[in-house]
């Protein structure tokens, strides 16, 4: 058997007027992400570490932010594409491990949800999806509440 593993990392910027879709939910606040999609920054690290274990180049190569077709995309719909590809590559999902990066709002109320919510995206159980909260102590530009970022890593096995 054999087993691979792959981490994703991304940012977006904070901004008034969008919406904060985070682990493919809608999150009441005043500032949303900024992005070509949903710009859901969890689904896309998760994204990238499962195109990173299979050998795929990341998301931005599958999903290039000059496509029109994937303008406002539902993040959740790029995963689901991605665990086609996992699924028809021959590979199982061991587990995703993630960490979110962010000042406010507080995401741990919103975490057993976005576990529901993926699991159900990716055919995995809530107890193979780990997400985790943690802020930049206000340090950088997600200290001073002017971002987001998220970083994901996954085992896959099979072949």
């Amino acid at each position: 058997m054999k087993i691979r593993t792959g981490i994703g990392y991304d940012v977006h910027k904070l901004a008034t007027g969008y919406e904060l879709w985070l682990g493919g939910i809608k999150i009441p606040h005043s500032h949303g992400s900024v992005g070509h999609s949903d710009a859901d920054v969890l689904i896309h690290v998760i994204c990238d570490a499962l195109l990173g274990a299979m050998d795929k180049r990341d998301i931005g190569f599958h999903f290039p932010d000059t496509d029109p077709k994937f303008k406002g995309i539902d993040s959740k719909e790029l995963l689901r594409q991605v665990i086609e590809m996992v699924n028809k590559e021959g590979w199982e999902i061991g587990n995703i491990d993630t960490v979110v990066i962010l000042e406010a709002p507080k995401v741990n109320p919103h975490i057993p949800e976005m576990k529901r919510v993926l699991a159900g995206v990716t055919g995995l159980s809530e107890g193979q999806i780990s997400i985790k909260a943690t802020t930049s102590e206000h340090l950088g530009f997600v200290g001073r509440k002017e971002g987001i970022a998220a970083l994901a890593t996954t085992i896959i096995y099979g072949k």
